[in-house]
């Protein structure tokens, strides 16, 4: 069914889809086959194989340990006169808006799952992210030449676990040792796979003792599918079901994500790949059938709906950068228009002009060059600098596909490195990863001069760490992990300072008054309500920028200040004496004596903490909370799969992955985002000035 020819041209041949599932449900082996039956590699490698080549989609040490995505981002296939673009989802959702950009490109995708094993902790959150991200399912149950293998327990485990309208698409011809191919409940006929490689596909009557059973799913099939098809539920009672209106109203129930077929083999026994790739055409969406949504700029961020029409004005997302050996490497999904080999195209970001200078198609690390793309697919640019997440333009509108908006990081590491060709290495790291990821950011130290890393999270950072040390040779020294404290003030105090210095010549003068008081919503806030001159008009910006100064570093644990609000009604100046510095200086002086009596206190970062896990350690998962000071929001038992939400203090999280794991045999697992600043409980607010000080005078 591989045809050399593609017409990209036509959108509704183009599937953007992606392949999730839990760890070692066989995801990559599915993609090393479905590459092998296409003609995209000629020879099948086994992810553990002995051959030492290892599979085609496979990559680094680090990423299998981690579960995240590194090397390769996308990969493109052709089958049945269908384009189609396997792309990689990363598998956490942890700290990074990265998940989110990969999640956007998909239009559909295959949740696999083991025939032994069925819904497992991953799979369930593999679903909550395609769910919150809207996008259509196909379910596979993988591994059905092992022993216990159930295709239909794991059907009922997606209609139970994960609430999905799940039917049987196919039932298996065989199980375990005796898998031979399926039944195609849609077309009612036996699929085998035959040959060395399981390459050709035998279609044959239905053997006799599978027909009852067959028969038995096709109608549950039809039952379902026929809420999406008057014509089908009228065809249904009068008992003759035409095939093509089946398959219409299956797709219609997979694209308004209301029916999920299974689909059942085993990619390690090359059995039920081809056909699942019939499925990606027939019943996941093509760009056409998704509406995507773009947010104008210049309109204050209000949503536009895109035209997958290739003649419309051109717009693009850069989801994923990749540093590659000719250089920056990035992915670029077109959403509308058209983008062209050696014409400009603009970053609707920073509003820079790049020309397109190579235009490629990613097989894995391989790659073909072309000289243009348009709506629905997904390809390449070489030598453009750009940010992951920037949307390119042709320069006439502001769009981006994503908010600028970007979570300020909540965590940060001192990092360091002995040697100078380190430090080198270390600088080429930090901006590619800084480019890579918003949320990844990079500053010094200005008393010490150290290099601060800083980010979402222990794991987010953590990963960045490995990558320096794997990607980039680089011997990090890594200091304890700092939480990201603000302090602010919590009661209203007036001030009335006069800085005066006279050192022969002309001296400084300037009296400021006024109110320090605490500001509900916002950082800080500079009010002037001088009234007759008093302060002559061109210090009163010199007062605002004295009292800003101030806020980089509190009095209580020196960490920047949030949420006051300074209210200047009086002062007095000096014909001679009065400047720019002395308002200035008036005003820091006001600061230091106002805010030790404004009762200040210490924030802390507060994070909604997801929690999943086996039912029967319910009790020891709360338990890990409390034991934090943490407060548990709620949490639900269902089907024997325990969920609790929390919000814990970051300062407390810190090497919870361990405590977890052991309370729970290591069957849970969380997930954690910032959620906002609140105080410090006293001890623990006595304790960090106390640390503070000790810091301070050991200096």
């Amino acid at each position: 069914m591989y045809t050399e020819e593609c017409p990209v041209a036509d959108l509704s041949h183009i599937r953007n889809i992606g392949i999730s599932a839990h760890i070692d449900s066989g995801k990559t082996t599915l993609t090393e086959r479905i590459l092998f039956y296409t003609d995209k590699i000629h020879a099948i490698h086994e992810v553990r194989g002995k051959d030492g080549v290892g599979a085609k989609m496979d990559s680094m040490e680090l990423e299998r340990e981690r579960g995240i995505t590194i090397q390769s981002a996308a990969t493109y296939t052709e089958w049945d006169g269908h384009h189609i673009n396997i792309i990689d989802t990363p598998g956490h959702v942890d700290f990074t808006v990265e998940v989110e950009r990969a999640l956007r490109v998909l239009d559909g995708a295959i949740l696999i799952l083991c025939g032994v094993a069925g819904v497992q902790s991953q799979s369930i959150t593999v679903d909550r992210q395609m769910r919150r991200y809207n996008v259509p399912r196909l379910a596979f149950v993988n591994k059905l030449d092992r022993q216990g293998a159930n295709p239909f327990k794991v059907k009922d485990q997606l209609r139970d676990k994960l609430k999905l309208n799940a039917v049987m698409a196919q039932i298996p011809i065989g199980v375990e040792d005796q898998l031979a191919g399926a039944v195609d409940l849609v077309e009612m006929k036996a699929l085998y796979n035959e040959g060395d490689n399981g390459e050709n596909i035998v279609v044959k009557d239905i053997p006799e003792e599978l027909m009852e059973q067959a028969e038995e799913y096709r109608e549950e099939l039809i039952d379902a599918a026929s809420m999406f098809s008057d014509e089908l539920a009228e065809q249904f009672l009068e008992g003759e079901v035409d095939t093509e209106t089946l398959k219409a109203a299956i797709r219609k129930g997979v694209l308004e994500r209301e029916l999920c077929p299974v689909f059942c083999g085993s990619a390690y026994k090359n059995r039920g790949v081809q056909p699942l790739l019939d499925a990606v055409n027939l019943y996941l969406p093509a760009p056409t059938d998704i509406e995507n949504k773009g947010l104008d700029i210049d309109e204050d961020e209000a949503e536009v709906t895109l035209s997958s029409d290739p003649a419309e004005p051109f717009v693009g997302l850069a989801f994923k950068l990749e540093d590659g050996q000719y250089g920056q490497l990035t992915y670029l999904r077109v959403y509308q228009g058209t983008i062209r080999k050696g014409e400009f195209i603009f970053n609707s970001r920073d509003r820079k002009k790049v020309k397109v200078g190579r235009l490629v198609r990613m097989h894995s690390n391989e790659m073909e060059d072309i000289t243009e793309a348009s709506a629905g697919d997904i390809v390449a640019l070489f030598g453009v600098d750009c940010h992951s997440g920037d949307t390119f333009t042709d320069g006439n509108t502001r769009i981006a596909m994503t908010s600028m908006h970007v979570p300020n990081p909540v965590i940060h590491y001192t990092i360091n490195t002995k040697d100078s060709k380190g430090a080198s290495n270390l600088s080429k790291a930090l901006q590619r990863f800084g480019k890579e990821d918003p949320t990844f950011r990079v500053s010094s130290d200005p008393e010490t001069g150290e290099t601060i890393i800083s980010g979402m999270g222990e794991l987010h950072l953590d990963v960045y760490i490995e990558r320096m040390k794997r990607e980039y040779k680089v011997p990090v020294e890594v200091s304890p992990p700092r939480v990201a404290y603000r302090e602010t003030i919590t009661a209203s105090v007036p001030f009335n300072y006069t800085h005066k210095k006279q050192t022969g010549g002309s001296g400084q003068y300037g009296r400021v008054a006024g109110i320090m008081e605490p500001l509900e919503e916002g950082e800080y806030e500079f009010v002037d309500k001088i009234t007759g001159g008093v302060i002559p008009r061109e210090y009163i910006p010199s007062c605002d920028k004295g009292f800003q100064s101030m806020l980089a570093k509190g009095m209580l644990i020196g960490q920047p200040v949030v949420g006051v609000k300074v209210t200047i009604n009086d002062g007095s100046s000096h014909a001679v004496d009065s400047s720019d510095i002395a308002f200035q200086e008036a005003a820091r002086g006001a600061w230091r004596e106002t805010f030790p009596k404004a009762k200040p206190v210490i924030l802390e970062p507060i994070m909604k903490v997801s929690l999943e896990g086996p039912g029967e350690f319910l009790g020891n998962i709360i338990g890990t909370i409390n034991q934090r000071r943490g407060m548990v929001l709620g949490s639900a038992e269902e089907d024997g799969f325990a969920t609790v939400d929390a919000e814990v203090p970051l300062a407390e999280m810190f090497g919870y992955s361990t405590t977890l794991r052991s309370a729970t045999q290591g069957k849970a697992e969380f997930s954690m985002e910032f959620s906002r600043y609140d105080k410090v409980p006293r001890n623990v607010s006595e304790e960090l000035v106390a640390e503070f000080q000790k810091a301070k005078s050991g200096k």
